[in-house]
């Protein structure tokens, strides 16, 4: 090997780059699946306005997208009081910091999750927010912090648009590898007192300073969507509310059953895995034929070497397994460093699919991937290694040392 230095080492790197190439390629499968699975396993459907379904998945459960626009108040407290619906959480949008959103939602929204008591940490008589960890870890924010939100959903460095309200924040939430790890959460009496924000759910414009000292009436109070959680046993409560939303009605949208929107919703965005997935298995044969040509052209300039190997009793059995074990420490070497490979891709690629997708990517993502990798490259170095070595095995020492060869 050090002896064909050039030849071994771009044989390694082409088995790095194969192996690499695989093993980021399903730990990007194994982070959105397991992120659309995710996120429809706390809720069965979504009430938004008029509109598609897979806009209103997108931008209630990934914070990505436009919102459709809004529901009035007793649209919410009409769905939240039928008797199939176990949970009811609405969302209420309009703002960001640094371009993470803010969502103005309710104590049912942290059901199972809640990192502190709830009078604590989500007082809606007090301007707290909730953070999530990916917010905190790249803005800086801690449990104390004051930070001023921006108008819209976009955030412009150079216009940021601050409001003059500023919040606290009193909780940071535990990772949990889902796009709510980059939201922050207010009470969503918070998003109708904002200043700057008005009040349309009548009809009219109101502004909320008129009800500064007062309770804001339910009547213009509005809601971008509202996450569905049904009562299990009996009839399906799904089947009915679709029927009376989607079918009969047209005042809203009722995205169900949820994990088929977003089977269909990730077939739609992520349609290139599955193109990513053959090209990376094509790479693996070509490294493997990469290796292959590298040791049968070789074996012409080895014939010699392999002779008096022969002459000196070793067997041709011997020859044999030391050209299938070259192949095969070729490949193990190009396996081993696939890991830094792929860390390199998932490195340039994680920001783009979070900002994009809301997927958390890890280098320990990829299930299995991280082990049958390795040995499919050590496997496929040990075949590439048989042809040249029945090649070197054929090799008779006194037809070659007699030639002088």
């Amino acid at each position: 090997m050090r002896e064909h230095r050039l030849s071994t080492s771009i044989t390694v790197g082409a088995g790095a780059l194969a192996s690499g190439l695989v093993m980021a390629v399903f730990a990007i499968q194994s982070a959105t699946s397991d992120a659309f699975a995710g996120s429809s396993s706390a809720y069965d459907a979504i009430l938004g306005p008029p509109g598609g379904q897979g806009q209103l998945v997108l931008n209630s459960l990934f914070h990505l997208d436009a919102s459709q626009g809004n529901l009035p108040w007793s649209m919410y407290e009409e769905i939240a009081e039928d008797p199939g619906v176990e949970r009811a959480v609405p969302y209420a949008l309009g703002d960001n910091f640094r371009g993470f959103r803010i969502i103005g939602t309710t104590l049912e929204a942290f059901v199972g999750r809640e990192p502190l008591s709830p009078g604590e940490w989500f007082n809606p008589s007090k301007r707290q927010a909730v953070v999530g960890a990916a917010v905190a870890r790249e803005t800086g924010l801690v449990r104390g912090s004051i930070f001023q939100p921006s108008h819209g959903l976009t955030f412009d460095p150079e216009d940021p648009r601050p409001h003059a309200t500023s919040y606290v924040v009193s909780a940071v939430m535990a990772p949990t590898g889902s796009p709510d790890d980059r939201a922050i959460f207010i009470p969503i009496e918070g998003i109708y007192r904002m200043d700057g924000h008005e009040l349309r759910g009548s009809g009219e414009t109101v502004d909320p300073e008129i009800f500064r000292e007062l309770e804001i009436p339910d009547e213009h109070k509005e809601v971008s969507a509202v996450l569905l959680r049904f009562r299990r046993g009996g009839v399906n409560p799904g089947l009915r509310l679709n029927h009376l939303i989607n079918v009969a009605g047209g005042r809203a949208t009722l995205a169900w059953p949820i994990a088929q929107v977003l089977a269909d919703l990730y077939r739609k965005l992520f349609w290139a895995i599955e193109v990513l997935r053959l090209v990376s298995v094509m790479v693996v044969v070509v490294a493997g034929g990469a290796l292959l040509a590298s040791l049968y052209n070789t074996m012409n300039e080895r014939r010699r070497e392999l002779a008096i190997l022969r002459s000196l009793g070793a067997s041709r059995g011997m020859v044999f397994g030391v050209i299938v074990g070259e192949a095969a420490t070729i490949a193990a070497l190009g396996a081993l460093l696939g890991f830094a490979v792929e860390h390199v891709i998932l490195f340039r690629v994680s920001d783009t699919l979070l900002s994009t997708t809301g997927v958390l990517l890890s280098a320990g993502g990829g299930g299995g991937a991280h082990v049958w990798t390795p040995v499919g490259m050590l496997a496929v170095g040990v075949i590439a290694g048989v042809v040249p070595a029945l090649k070197a095995y054929a090799v008779d020492p006194c037809q070659t040392l007699a030639r002088g060869s």
